[in-house]
């Protein structure tokens, strides 16, 4: 198909899986993220949400520029369609070509009248028309990627001396890891780690997804998944979840008790999924979101992420394409008002509390917590990120 109104734009086609499995064969040295593979749409699917597609952009020259996975996602007031972690570049990633791309998704999504989707939103290198600032950030900007490719000895080496420490420490105080079979992978989640996740949402102020999540992922995704747990006495302290693809693994999901930090056990536990993960042919593991401007929540995170490397590597940014800028402007103001107004009511109960310093601290902390709950879903833990894959 070729975009209406512009013989300038990029053409697009929906890629089946043999299809999707033939460019990734050609372009292997391009990172495919786990998320813009039609076995994410399987899981997208299970989850109840539409899916619209992989769809591959190619010049008037028929070259392949890039490819996007897209979901449609309802949410109050208004629904829009998301490339979860994507587009996927195949070619140079200039300003210009990217600008032809976010203006062939416009005409691609856009629909007439009140009912069709407000925006598309996706990962954009450079801010420019017709993207713009997103309603609410769906990405981290920042991460820290882990090179797997050293023996083990030198990776070990290569971790920062506080991780080194408390790995040593954690393997002193008794703590065991353990990789749980596939077929046990439902039952110790619901039974033995969601109650950790719970835990460590409450702990961080922030909203986890609810069991049934986190099981339909690992039942889904299976085949590109690993389930870890850090015990001592039999008793779970810490948990991970990781995801792997053509060579490139990621650290997920995560949770982990208020007893595992006086064991360390998040630092054994992530120690020994790196050598699983590296055993497996990995050759690469991301940590996931640290501090950036857009997420300044992430400082909590970052400083245990780059004990174990201080690469860090930038992620573009999430933004908007409004397919219909008039209601896009509307909403964008409305919620900016709604927002201000939540924000102003809580700063007046707070300024009716006793000034004793140790209530102002507790409400304090916990009101800056909650404005942050209606526009970031939790992804992991007090070891990784409080925030998710905003869609």
């Amino acid at each position: 198909m070729t975009a209406s109104g512009s013989s300038q734009l990029f053409t697009y086609s929906k890629l089946d899986k043999s299809s999707f499995d033939a460019i990734a064969e050609d372009y292997a040295d391009v990172v495919i993220p786990l998320e813009q593979t039609p076995y994410w749409a399987d899981f997208e699917h299970a989850l109840g949400r539409r899916h619209l597609g992989i769809w591959a952009y190619r010049d008037s020259a028929g070259e392949l520029i890039a490819t996007a996975s897209f979901v449609q996602v309802t949410r109050r007031l208004r629904h829009s369609v998301v490339a979860v972690n994507g587009p996927v570049w195949y070619t140079e990633r200039a300003p210009e070509t990217e600008r032809v791309l976010l203006q062939t998704v416009r005409a691609q999504f856009r629909e007439p009248g009140p009912t069709g989707p407000l925006y598309a939103r996706m990962q954009v290198a450079t801010l420019q028309s017709p993207a713009t600032q997103p309603i609410e950030y769906g990405w981290y900007e920042r991460e820290i990627l882990v090179d797997l490719t050293p023996d083990e000895n030198d990776l070990l080496k290569s971790l920062g001396s506080n991780a080194r420490n408390r790995i040593a420490r954690a393997e002193r105080n008794g703590v065991e890891v353990r990789q749980i079979p596939r077929e046990r992978w439902t039952d110790v989640f619901a039974t033995q780690l969601f109650p950790i996740m719970r835990e460590t949402a409450n702990r961080g102020g922030f909203h986890s997804f609810d069991s049934a999540y986190y099981e339909t992922f690992l039942a889904v995704l299976g085949g590109h998944v690993r389930l870890m747990v850090a015990y001592k006495d039999d008793v779970p302290l810490s948990w991970l979840i990781t995801t792997e693809y053509r060579g490139n693994s990621m650290y997920y999901f995560a949770g982990s008790t208020y007893q595992a930090r006086s064991t360390f056990a998040p630092y054994l536990l992530l120690w020994e999924a790196f050598k699983v993960l590296k055993a497996a042919g990995n050759t690469a593991c991301g940590l996931t979101g640290i501090e950036s401007e857009n997420y300044p929540s992430l400082a909590n995170v970052t400083a245990f992420k780059k004990n174990f490397s201080k690469n860090v590597v930038v992620v573009p940014t999430t933004y908007d394409v409004p397919l219909s800028r008039s209601r896009y402007a509307f909403l964008t103001k409305l919620l900016k008002a709604r927002r201000g107004a939540l924000l102003s009511a809580r700063e007046n109960r707070r300024s009716k509390l006793p000034a004793e310093a140790g209530v102002v601290g507790r409400v304090t902390a916990k009101g800056w917590r909650g404005s942050y709950q209606p526009f970031f879903k939790s992804w992991a833990s007090i070891t990784m990120m409080p925030l998710g894959p905003r869609t």
